[in-house]
């Protein structure tokens, strides 16, 4: 399942305190921006990584650990990045 790779692969890169990854795909499957496939993803992600860093840097250090499932596994990707301050 695509949403055990997402899983894996920011555990590995992000270390995460919480990682909540919600798979919206059933929802969009067919849908006409959406004709080569991939899921649709929301993830809440909360690291110390992203200490110090903006929300666009943030979002990068995510892209980056996904980046081959970019390509055909994820149409969409919400993302929720937050310290573990900011999410008290």
């Amino acid at each position: 399942m695509t949403a055990d790779i997402i899983r894996q692969k920011l555990d590995e890169a992000l270390k995460p305190e919480l990682l909540e990854i919600i798979d919206h795909s059933a929802a969009h499957a067919g849908h006409a921006g959406n004709r080569q496939g991939g899921g649709h993803y929301n993830v809440t992600i909360v690291s110390t990584a992203f200490e110090g860093k903006s929300l666009v840097q943030r979002h990068q250090l995510i892209y980056k650990a996904l980046n081959d499932l970019m390509k055909q596994e994820i149409h969409a990707l919400g993302i929720n990045a937050l310290t573990p301050s900011e999410n008290q």
